[in-house]
């Protein structure tokens, strides 16, 4: 058997793969076209939220309270700020900021209605991944939490700054944790014991769910079949729209074909471009683009 590693052909990640499958389209002018799109207020506070859960267990553990989570709050936006100035463009005066504020800070107050950080201590947090399949096609992304049991069993957890999804929606959220989950089955040889997803809009939920190797290997072959898809677009430079009731939160608007735009030409792809970079993605926005 040939110990040799397959060539990289692409990379892809939760966010990019649910991209293509809520609009081609989307997925180019965010991929292939890297158009640039506003801070969204809703996404930079969930950032802001991420980072505040990554911090708060930097605390000792009896330290790790709703007061000290909502302290975090304004240095890690000062930080953000930092990052990205145009932050600061977001809002429509001080009362608008101020409610998004409020709206984070009631967020970090239901995180805890839904568990006890003090009697947890993460293995990983921000916990970057990658694993390369057999294909050449690299999986990656960023694990917002990993726990692991005395008994080794490990516990897969991404907050959402939104509200839980209904039933017919369940299987669309869960989509990224099984990617999370393939992606450490095939680096550590082992399926993680839990799936955890803990929204924290809304009334605040947890959705559970547990793997088997049945359920990883229906995901690797849809992970496949998306970057064949995906492979398709490239060759023949056709990528539909998709419109669906996302379509309002789209920043491309005014070039999708749907609201009567017209999209841009597709750049010429150079020797080379299959894969520009095989360095980690940049985790200062909650949707890092793939390099192709």
């Amino acid at each position: 058997m040939s110990l040799t590693e397959p060539t990289i052909v692409g990379a892809l990640s939760p966010s990019r793969a649910g991209d293509f499958m809520t609009c081609p389209l989307l997925y180019r002018f965010r991929v292939i076209d890297r158009l640039p799109e506003p801070p969204s207020p809703a996404a930079v506070r969930g950032t802001m939220v991420h980072s505040v859960l990554e911090r708060l267990y930097d605390l000792p553990a009896p330290q790790r309270t709703v007061t000290a989570a909502q302290d975090l709050l304004e240095p890690q936006w000062h930080r953000l700020q930092e990052e990205d100035p145009s932050y600061a463009g977001m809002f429509t005066g001080d009362d608008d900021r101020a409610e998004w504020l409020a709206q984070a800070r009631e967020m970090l107050e239901r995180y805890f209605s839904l568990e006890d950080p003090t009697c947890l201590e993460p293995a990983e947090r921000e916990l970057y991944v990658e694993a390369v399949l057999g294909s050449g096609l690299m999986l990656r992304g960023y694990i917002d939490r990993l726990d692991v049991a005395p008994t080794g069993e490990v516990r897969v957890v991404d907050y959402k700054t939104g509200s839980a999804p209904g039933p017919a929606f369940e299987a669309k959220a869960l989509f990224q944790m099984k990617f999370y989950a393939l992606v450490l089955w095939r680096l550590r040889g082992s399926v993680p014991r839990m799936l955890q997803l803990m929204y924290l809009g809304g009334d605040g939920e947890v959705l559970r769910y547990v793997p088997d190797e049945a359920d990883l290997l229906a995901t690797e072959r849809k992970v496949q079949a998306l970057w064949q898809a995906i492979e398709r677009a490239l060759e023949t430079g056709e990528w539909r729209s998709r419109p669906s009731r996302l379509c309002g939160w789209c920043s491309y608007q005014d070039l999708c074909p749907e609201f009567g735009g017209t999209p841009p030409p597709v750049p010429e792809r150079q020797p080379g471009d299959t894969v520009r970079s095989n360095r980690r993605p940049a985790r200062s926005s909650r949707a890092a683009t793939d390099e192709l």
